[in-house]
């Protein structure tokens, strides 16, 4: 019998990110992705919910009550509810860079701020139960060398005032560790600016398999690789050993779990920065083990306060997107991970 929790979620967010209108691949409107996440079933199971991106043509960062209500009225209608939520932190979204003490961290706490506002209300409307607000640095790690210890403690600065709005609102804040974000570009730098903030009960990590896998490789900071670049991944012994060494430090702050699967190589479309290539789960050169790689990062995940995971896959073709069996295998191998590591 599957366990109850983790609730199962699919993402809204790969309809936007890498995304832009007059190419081959132009956004995919919200209304869209929720059909895709409410038409999958596999063996009489679907999804639970959605995570959402709170920028347009998606959810509006300004909405308001009345658009709000619409907004959980047509996730509500397709029995699905909402879960974590991202905040538009970066500059082209209107926000800023949470390295900049000045303008920077201005805008980037506006945007927090309207991001808790709207996580807080759709509790209120009843359409989401549990997730957290995701942030990250929105700046690139080139910036953040220059001066690598004093960045740090610049965006631990501005990670510490956007805990104080969340904290106001009832939420909590999860830092996605992504290679293409300063501070958050390795999983050692990860944890010093985790540490630098230190507000565990209301700064935590938000893991995606796909990004952590380039962390054991050393993107954008090879003195922090666990594994070579031309890695041997039928070595499985010695890719354990990497992956329980990062996923060890990390996991204790890890309050927010996207299910991936990655290459081992960067991707990058529109207007994205390269970052993990995510894969379908069955991808043929996908080299990760999903439902396995996963226990490491929920082993304890109720105790800190997870209830859900999210399915993520951006930068995937529209007409990949478009097709039905995506989404189913994608929801099974969501299914198989709550099958080996969900609990009561």
């Amino acid at each position: 019998m599957t366990a109850p929790l983790p609730k199962l979620h699919n993402a809204a967010w790969p309809g936007l990110v890498g995304k832009e209108p007059g190419t081959d691949n132009p956004p995919i409107d919200l209304e869209t992705m929720l059909d895709h996440t409410a038409k999958a079933e596999v063996n009489g199971q679907k999804f639970d919910g959605i995570d959402l991106f709170l920028f347009d043509p998606h959810v509006s960062i300004d909405a308001d009550r009345g658009e709000l209500e619409k907004l959980a009225e047509s996730i509500g209608y397709r029995n699905l509810v909402v879960g974590s939520v991202v905040a538009p932190v970066w500059e082209p979204t209107g926000g800023g860079s949470a390295m900049d003490p000045g303008e920077g961290r201005k805008k980037f706490l506006t945007q927090i701020r309207k991001a808790c506002r709207i996580a807080k209300e759709l509790r209120e409307i009843g359409i989401r139960r549990y997730g957290v607000v995701r942030i990250d640095s929105a700046t690139p790690p080139a910036d953040w060398a220059e001066h690598p210890d004093a960045g740090t403690r610049a965006i631990a600065e501005t990670f510490r005032e956007a805990a104080k709005i969340a904290e106001d609102h009832g939420e909590r804040l999860a830092a996605e560790g992504e290679i293409c974000w300063a501070g958050m570009h390795s999983w050692r730098e990860m944890i010093k600016l985790l540490e630098e903030v230190d507000m565990p009960k209301t700064v935590g990590f938000q893991a995606d398999m796909a990004h952590t896998l380039l962390y054991l490789m050393g993107w954008n900071a090879p003195d922090d690789a666990l594994l070579p670049r031309d890695f041997d991944w039928s070595d499985t012994a010695t890719l354990d050993a990497a992956y329980a060494e990062m996923t060890d430090a990390l996991r204790p702050w890890t309050i927010d779990f996207h299910v991936a699967q990655n290459d081992a190589t960067v991707h990058g479309t529109g207007s994205h920065d390269k970052t993990g290539r995510h894969c379908l789960p069955n991808d043929p050169n996908g080299k990760l083990e999903i439902a396995k790689r996963a226990g490491a990062w929920l082993d304890g995940a109720a105790d800190r306060g997870i209830k859900h995971i999210c399915w993520d896959g951006c930068m995937f073709p529209n007409d990949v997107m478009a097709k039905e069996e995506t989404w189913n295998s994608i929801l099974e191998a969501m299914i198989a991970v709550r099958d080996a590591h969900g609990w009561e």
